[in-house]
């Protein structure tokens, strides 16, 4: 699977990553905001090369719906793109994710 990374102003001046497929659908964001580009830059960058030894825990939000995000030490260094109707989606999202971040484009 193709990713690349996209680093964006956000709706409030604050800048973040995104991280979408080949067909354009966003399959994970870094989960918060940063003062700058660079520091958005340097947080992709960061997931980007720890994303295959993260630890990936999928969850049940508030809405019921199944998610997942990424964890380096104690710090959520990622999270999904989506919500997911299933545990077993949002486990295969947040797989795909760990193994295709690391030769993403764009970051």
């Amino acid at each position: 699977m193709t990713l690349r990374f996209q680093i964006q102003p956000t709706q409030n001046a604050q800048w973040s990553w995104w991280l979408y497929a080949a067909n354009n659908e966003m399959v994970a964001w870094a989960g918060e905001t940063f003062v700058s580009s660079t520091h958005a830059q340097r947080a992709a960058t960061d997931f980007r090369t720890g994303s295959l030894t993260a630890r990936y825990e999928v969850y049940v939000d508030l809405a019921g719906k199944w998610r997942w995000r990424a964890w380096r030490s104690s710090d959520n260094v990622a999270a999904s793109g989506e919500a997911f109707a299933s545990m077993s989606n949002a486990q295969r999202a947040a797989n795909t994710v760990q193994t295709n971040a690391f030769i993403a484009t764009g970051a």
